[in-house]
């Protein structure tokens, strides 16, 4: 018996390390150390047209919770969401901008007087806080296979108008998200456009 037993460990011990080795070789023959990382980034893209299929309240959830753990100066976390989906909502921001007839808005706002200010110089934190917030919302839709598009277009005196809930903060972005329509959710031609390295990083 103990020399079955004996056998069994040792057959578990090479799946084991076959299993280990598959998983170096999977991350060994990709460009990036975190390959998977990499392609959300890579993939993301603006959205310009989007379908009008719900989405999920589980992948809603968890795009929230990805706001919900971004960093912020000095943890003081100054940043609220709002989620607008009703039809009653979405028909109050679309008469600001239309966020491109996306099914589910986000809107990403800061208050100052709840944020780090840097004593050198006495910069506010609240929009680097809620700049980190919509990167992370959006990074994490895109995760979930859902088109995005980050609204800067808009005056916030607008909508804090048409949506009280907002008065209190500032109005620092709009995150538009859904499916992309297969018409004109595409990427324009311009999102493949970046500068070379050379010309984005000094090195000192």
């Amino acid at each position: 018996m103990k020399k079955l037993f004996s056998r069994l460990s040792d057959v578990s011990k090479l799946t084991r390390r076959a299993n280990f080795s598959d998983m170096e070789q999977q991350i060994t023959k990709h460009t990036y150390g975190s390959d998977a990382f990499m392609h959300i980034l890579e993939s993301r893209y603006s959205c310009h047209a989007f379908d009008n299929y719900p989405v999920s309240a589980a992948k809603l959830k968890m795009i929230l919770e990805a706001g919900r753990l971004a960093p912020s100066a000095a943890n003081c976390q100054p940043v609220r969401i709002w989620v607008v989906k009703s039809e009653e909502a979405l028909a109050k921001l679309r008469t600001i901008n239309d966020c491109y007839g996306a099914p589910v808005v986000l809107i990403v706002g800061c208050r100052n007087e709840e944020a780090w200010i840097r004593p050198s110089d006495g910069v506010n934190a609240a929009k680097t806080d809620a700049a980190i917030v919509l990167t992370h919302l959006m990074l994490t839709a895109t995760d979930a296979g859902l088109a995005n598009m980050w609204i800067w277009d808009f005056d916030p005196s607008k909508i804090r108008e048409v949506l009280p809930e907002t008065r209190e903060h500032g109005i620092y972005g709009l995150l538009a998200l859904g499916y992309p329509s297969a018409s004109e959710g595409k990427p324009t031609e311009r999102h493949a456009q970046r500068k070379p390295l050379e010309d984005l990083v000094i090195e000192l």
